[in-house]
């Protein structure tokens, strides 16, 4: 025996609204060595994951798509739920990605490709959404990680599953940091929700309206004000808990979102400075897991990524 771990073999279905962003996805996993199928019907799902359980290393990673143009997917939410989680039955980890968006951004994208919507039939491209929302409603429901791309093009969609679904992401738990401005709406996504706009907002500073909260003199001046520091202290540590918690559910993606009046400012200085305390926190207790008796550690903290969302839009 080599004493090396063979890796569970895994098949992610990714699934969700049309014009969301499943083909960027599929690429996207390609690209990270996933075998990818398109267009599989649902009943052949449990088919598939005993193929791959049989195959073990020769094909460790299998990325099905489904949509509404899939054979079957017409059978019902709740019909089609149940086939997918069926197919977790065979020694395949087996998850669901579900893509979502906005309703506006989701016809913009129909029109800009003048395409019709799959189910609009002779009616619009918003019924044909809305009809696929309740046709999908409990799938969303079942899925293991929905993720909505309103705020999203490709390049940064592709980022996302890069994060999500690289090799790194088996034992880690990816941590995103959003910095937004309240004026252009919470992100859809996250998952706690951060108001900074109780600190002075550098706006009304001449000298520092022009910059952004990662240039110095405003991260500065920003982080400088009383109960900047001992917030961010205090919520970097309210946050392990949930992060072990986490980590217990084998959740593998969480996004907190800071917020103050236009995302320029200071959501982007507390969101950075909130990053290098939570890598800070996740490198001590690798340090101190690696201190254990065979040396070898664990995954330690989270891996965290900031993403300035509404840098820029002023």
């Amino acid at each position: 025996m080599t004493g090396v771990e063979t890796p569970t073999p895994e098949l992610l279905v990714v699934t969700g609204l049309s014009g969301a962003g499943r083909s960027t996805v599929a690429n996207a996993l390609e690209d990270l060595g996933w075998y990818v199928v398109d267009n599989l019907p649902p009943q052949m799902l449990g088919a598939l994951a005993g193929l791959a359980a049989r195959a073990g290393t020769a094909v460790p990673r299998v990325a099905v798509v489904l949509d509404v143009r899939t054979r079957g997917f017409d059978t019902g939410g709740g019909d089609l739920a149940g086939v997918l989680l069926g197919a977790g039955d065979s020694g395949v980890r087996r998850r669901v990605l579900f893509l979502e968006a906005g309703d506006d951004v989701l016809v913009r994208r129909f029109e800009s490709v003048r395409r019709p919507h799959p189910l609009q039939g002779e009616g619009r491209v918003l019924d044909g959404i809305v009809a696929e929302r309740e046709l999908l409603r409990e799938l969303r429901a079942s899925a293991d990680l929905v993720v909505d791309t309103s705020d999203r093009n490709v390049h940064q969609l592709g980022a996302l599953i890069g994060d999500l679904f690289g090799e790194a992401e088996r034992t880690r738990l990816r941590l995103t940091l959003v910095s937004f401005g309240f004026k252009y709406g919470l992100p859809t996504d996250a998952d706690h929700v951060v108001d900074v706009r109780f600190l002075p907002n550098p706006f009304w500073v001449p000298e520092l309206r022009g910059h952004t909260g990662q240039e110095p003199a405003v991260a500065d001046y920003v982080l400088g004000q009383d109960g900047a520091e001992e917030f961010l202290q205090r919520y970097a540590a309210a946050l392990q808990p949930v992060i072990e918690g986490y980590r217990r559910e084998n959740r593998s993606y969480a996004t907190v979102a800071i917020g103050c009046t236009g995302g320029k400012h200071r959501s982007v200085a507390m969101s950075e400075r909130l990053a290098q305390l939570l890598r800070a926190a996740g490198e001590a207790a690798a340090d101190a897991d690696g201190a254990g008796p065979d040396g070898a550690g664990t995954s330690g903290g989270p891996s965290v990524r900031v993403v300035h969302r509404d840098l820029g839009r002023e």
